[in-house]
């Protein structure tokens, strides 16, 4: 599995940050290439949500559980689909701000975009973790 991993420093309180990313449909606002979050049903741990990413010009489809939620604190979501990905998202308080950590691990759909393409997806979605953190600090901030 391919692993990206991100952290920021958002000046807002753990509560906010926390429920603005506990939200499936503020995906669409802060990861770039995520074009539909649908069909939400629970919340917490259970909770699921379909999606549609686009990755080098293709759609790919999902769902996506979350499989850990500790308000405030942790929240582990696994999808499955045409990218089988694990996102675990934690919050620290520091005074009046929080420090976000994003891990991505993911696999490449290889068959669909080949070995050249491969290379190319790594790097693009290390691009797409950048933007999605700043994204999320833009969007709490602002």
């Amino acid at each position: 599995m391919a692993k990206v991993e991100r952290n920021v420093t958002i000046n807002a309180p753990v509560e906010k940050v926390f429920s603005y990313l506990d939200d499936p449909m503020n995906q669409l606002e802060c990861i770039p290439s995520m074009t539909d979050v649908r069909d939400i049903t629970g919340h917490g741990v259970g909770q699921k949500f379909g999606w549609t990413y686009k990755m080098m010009g293709l759609s790919f489809k999902g769902e996506s559980e979350v499989t850990e939620h500790v308000p405030n604190q942790r929240c582990v979501i696994k999808s499955t689909g045409d990218i089988l990905s694990i996102w675990t998202w934690t919050f620290k308080p520091e005074d009046s701000k929080t420090l976000v950590n994003l891990v991505v691990e993911y696999t490449i759909p290889v068959p669909v975009v080949g070995k050249v393409g491969e290379r190319l997806v790594l790097r693009r979605n290390e691009r797409e973790a950048d933007l999605a953190m700043e994204n999320i600090k833009e969007r709490l901030e602002g």
